[in-house]
């Protein structure tokens, strides 16, 4: 695999996230791979879909396609395009991705890129490569909690909404938490769980 592609969104950059991410970025790096990194906070990636850049049901793709003229959400999809492993790291805010991330996936996994639109009765076909996904999450409600009340919406968003539409990568998926209160020594170890299942998961 050469190129994979890593997006954090996490606002503070003395976050936990971001130390994940560095620890993915040097596991993936040091294997070999080409990692194209966004820290979409940093890049202050506009997650806002115009009016003008939203589909209209009926177009072509082609159409809607030329309407982008936002040259970072251009360079993002060409990267997805030609990603073979995305990586993706974030904060369980309210049972969804932070509203930056939610933005990059309006914006950058759109039809034409990410899938093509079926007729009236198909299935929608992915128009991408990607082998293998893993996204880490950060959280503060317990395995059981989640579970109970909230059912694990965050599972649903990437496993069953998003993963299908990337050409069905193998996908693994895993929750740090409770991080807020979590030692040193603890997030010491789940920096190295991660670095060992990042290389495990994207081993050449």
């Amino acid at each position: 695999m050469s190129h994979v592609m890593l997006l954090l969104a996490h606002p503070r950059p003395d976050s936990y996230c971001h130390a994940i991410a560095d620890r993915i970025r040097s596991v993936l790096t040091g294997s070999g791979h080409d990692v194209r990194f966004h820290d979409l906070y940093a890049e202050a990636f506009d997650p806002i879909v115009s009016a003008e850049e939203a589909y209209t049901t009926g177009e072509s793709v082609e159409s809607y396609l030329a309407r982008e003229s936002d040259s970072v959400v251009g360079r993002h999809r060409t990267e997805l395009r030609d990603a073979r492993g995305l990586v993706v790291v974030h904060p369980n805010w309210w049972g969804k991705p932070p509203a930056i991330l939610a933005g990059w996936m309006d914006r950058v996994v759109v039809p034409g890129v990410a899938y093509r639109l079926p007729d009236a009765t198909g299935e929608p076909e992915s128009l991408l490569a990607i082998e293998r996904m893993l996204v880490v999450n950060t959280s503060d409600t317990t395995a059981e909690r989640e579970q109970s009340v909230f059912g694990d919406p965050l599972e649903a968003i990437w496993g069953r909404c998003v993963a299908p539409y990337l050409g069905e990568p193998s996908f693994v998926r895993r929750v740090l938490r409770p991080v807020t209160d979590a030692t040193p020594v603890e997030r010491s170890a789940w920096l190295d769980e991660i670095g060992h299942l990042t290389s495990t998961i994207f081993q050449n």
